[in-house]
């Protein structure tokens, strides 16, 4: 669980880095979740964003998403999402 000055330095980061992963209106399958399972290993933060054509909600997804994979959801803002999942070892981000 991060506190809420981890969230706010994890945000500040978030701001100036694209999506990893789109998901479109094929909605939250398999793959998409496997992607991001993928993503997180390899990256530890991502942003996920929901197309336009997708009846997904973007809540729902972020908390569906941070079940499976044992992830923290940062920050929820219109159709997108970032999610942390700090490795165990050699972390890329020094959280405060």
């Amino acid at each position: 669980m991060l506190t809420s000055k981890q969230k706010q330095y994890l945000k500040a980061l978030a701001s100036k880095m694209p999506a990893v992963l789109q998901i479109g209106k094929e909605g939250n399958t398999e793959s998409v979740l496997k992607s991001a399972e993928d993503a997180l290993l390899a990256r530890e933060f991502i942003k996920v964003k929901i197309n336009q054509n997708s009846d997904e909600d973007i809540k729902e997804t972020a908390s569906y998403i941070a079940d499976k994979l044992q992830c923290d959801v940062v920050q929820v803002i219109g159709r997108t999402c970032v999610l942390f999942k700090q490795k165990e070892k050699k972390s890329h981000y020094e959280l405060p």
